[in-house]
């Protein structure tokens, strides 16, 4: 764990807005795996952000998400489906 990772998830209390990154800490998640799972509708960023912008998330629906174990198995379940679909797409090396 980076000393950051550790810093974020030793607070009391959570700041009301995460970062991607500090999502995916909090989340247990790969950084890249916030996006795939904001792609499959099943996180959801605050506002209205541009695609290229920076993307916050809400502490008190991380909270809530994190303790669904339903949302976590449906989480866990698009990931594997993005990664499969991915590798399966990919071209083999020659």
């Amino acid at each position: 764990m980076s000393p950051d990772q550790t810093n974020l998830l030793a607070l009391q209390w959570l700041p009301a807005r995460l970062t991607v990154e500090e999502t995916s800490w909090f989340l247990g998640l790969c950084p890249g795996d916030v996006s795939t799972l904001v792609a499959a509708k099943l996180l959801k960023p605050l506002g209205h952000p541009p695609a290229n912008g920076q993307k916050y998330f809400a502490s008190c629906e991380l909270e809530r998400l994190r303790n669904d174990a339903e949302w976590l198995a449906k989480a866990s379940d698009a990931l594997v489906r993005h990664w499969r679909k991915r590798n399966t797409t990919k071209p083999c090396a020659a």
